[in-house]
């Protein structure tokens, strides 16, 4: 083999190394977490800082990579039985367990190193407690039942509460609304990901649809009301004089959108229908998209 063939090969295998890496991340996700991070903090916030915000976004985007990490190392061997965690970096062993260890103290520590020197005490402290949940608490209790939801939910919905602290210092009114908000949707958004990803999750033993786990009236009822929750809290905002009332009225009309979209579900549980994973893919999508819609027409209402 020539030199050129060892060298390209070589490459080729840090390149893949490296894509492994950032998998364990869940890239998308993790910018998800920086990006509610940065809305809360410029949503708090009477005097922007590039340099603040540009750290709280990277140092949030690491800490929340090394909490899925984690996570990931932990239900490895559960990843092994579900499909759709099947060909993750370390049940296909790209990725060693002691090297997915190291990289998450590696990125949590220099996420949290960020944090500290752009922030606060206070962030500093959400975001440990954020991790911890996350890892140590959610992930366990996945496979005991559906309490697992309401414990995910709280890092869930720490990230705009987190990046409001990091522009106020305290944890106020305001932070309490946009906390609250992020925190019910976490409920729906949760429950039909679990619904659609039901056989799945069995094959793991994940418990995390209500009502005795089951896919029945009683689970689409309770997404519905949760859902509807989300109307009157997009109005706080307004309330609490955060932002005015063009966002108010956007924020409700989505949120009547949204909660139009569980009546399909509801709709196919009372007719006894079994094949319901159209509707609820389709709540899954609502919810994906309702959260960035929420925090953008905030955003633009203050600006």
């Amino acid at each position: 083999m020539s030199e050129l063939s060892i060298h390209t090969e070589r490459m080729a295998a840090g390149l893949g190394r490296v894509k492994a890496l950032l998998e364990l991340t869940k890239v998308r996700l993790s910018f998800l977490v920086a990006f509610s991070s940065a809305f809360g903090y410029l949503l708090g916030t009477s005097q922007f800082n590039l340099s603040v915000l540009s750290l709280l976004f990277l140092g949030g985007f690491l800490v929340s990579g090394a909490s899925i990490t984690i996570n990931q190392i932990l239900e490895r061997e559960y990843d092994k039985l579900m499909k759709r965690t099947a060909m993750r970096p370390l049940p296909t062993q790209r990725i060693t367990v002691t090297e997915a260890k190291i990289f998450a103290g590696s990125i949590g520590l220099v996420g949290f190193t960020l944090l500290i020197v752009s922030t606060n005490t206070l962030t500093v402290l959400l975001s440990a407690i954020s991790l911890l949940v996350y890892s140590f608490v959610y992930t366990p209790l996945k496979r005991v039942g559906p309490i697992a939801v309401l414990a995910g939910a709280i890092p869930g919905a720490l990230p705009p509460l987190i990046g409001w602290v990091a522009a106020t210092g305290s944890i106020d009114v305001g932070a309490l609304v946009i906390f609250a908000l992020q925190f019910m949707w976490q409920f729906p958004h949760f429950w039909a990901i679990a619904w659609v990803a039901d056989e799945d999750y069995r094959k793991a033993g994940f418990k995390l649809l209500p009502s005795g786990g089951g896919k029945n009236i009683n689970t689409a009822f309770q997404i519905m009301i949760y859902t509807f929750c989300l109307i009157p809290l997009g109005i706080l905002p307004a309330k609490f004089g955060i932002t005015g009332i063009n966002s108010a009225l956007f924020v409700t009309i989505a949120g009547a959108f949204f909660f139009g979209q569980t009546f399909f579900l509801m709709k196919q549980c009372v007719l006894g229908k079994t094949d319901t994973r159209k509707a609820a893919l389709s709540i899954m999508l609502g919810s994906f998209l309702y959260l960035p819609i929420v925090q953008i027409s905030f955003l633009l209402d203050k600006l």
